[in-house]
């Protein structure tokens, strides 16, 4: 679910569930709302509140997660295509054209992950006109005429492989969406935890001013819960700048 709605969907509830408990506070007798009734309610909202907050606490947790594992892939990749860079400047210039192919061949590659990212369609991570496949090739086919050409050789072959490695782990690895029922059971508890706010409570500015600002607050919480599960989009995505400008340009 986008995290607008979710900012959305979750005000209107809390709005509602505010809305609910000063319509009951109207139409309820004097002695429903007696001391041991208040007590009642005041402690099951109190409960909920609780685990409201273990809940929340637990979509922070597992959307931080998410985010820090593509996060850390994501500079992982973009160290071993550095590497890779620097390996083939001490190869020398026979390696020029496979340092063009990857500057030419970084910038589809950066949009193709963020394209599978954002649209939750992946296609396979290796074809033949992935960046992986397309460096793997060209590595194969430099003729190394020096042992240090052929030991760098050899090392580039292992930071191929690391790039595929690393490629093949943001495409396995998804993203952890917060997950509809409990996103649903999360705002019906606090829902009734806001009713059950207004339900004592004589309406008046301040306090629905007060209750407005709450429910603004909580729903903004989760906005940035959601919108940190998706590394890919939203505010706080992944800059893919970062990658996109990884290699410098040749002189």
């Amino acid at each position: 679910m986008a995290s607008g709605w979710i900012f959305l969907t979750s005000f209107i509830a809390l709005v509602l569930g505010m809305t609910v408990g000063m319509g009951l506070r109207r139409h309820l007798a004097a002695d429903c709302l007696d001391a041991p009734a208040k007590e009642v309610i005041r402690l099951g909202a109190g409960f909920l509140a609780t685990l409201s907050a273990v809940l929340i606490s637990l979509m922070i947790a597992s959307a931080k997660d998410s985010y820090d594992s593509q996060n850390a892939h994501f500079r992982t990749l973009a160290a071993y295509l550095v590497e890779t860079d620097q390996l083939l400047v001490q190869y020398g210039p026979e390696a020029t054209e496979v340092r063009i192919l990857m500057r030419q061949a970084l910038p589809a590659a950066v949009d193709r992950i963020w394209r599978e990212k954002q649209s939750g369609w992946q296609d396979s991570a290796f074809t033949a006109a992935s960046l992986a496949e397309q460096l793997g090739g060209a590595i194969a086919a430099l003729s190394p005429k020096t042992d240090a050409q052929r030991a760098l050789r050899r090392r580039l072959e292992e930071a191929s492989k690391s790039i595929a490695d690393t490629r093949l782990l943001m495409f396995a690895d998804g993203e952890t969406a917060i997950q509809a029922p409990f996103l649903l059971i999360l705002m019906f508890w606090l829902a009734v935890v806001f009713a059950s706010y207004s339900l004592f409570v004589e309406p008046s500015r301040v306090v629905i001013a007060a209750l407005l600002i709450f429910a603004l607050s909580i729903s903004s919480a989760l906005f940035l819960v959601a919108d940190l599960s998706q590394p890919f989009v939203g505010l706080m995505q992944i800059p893919k700048e970062q990658l996109r400008h990884a290699l410098a340009p040749l002189n």
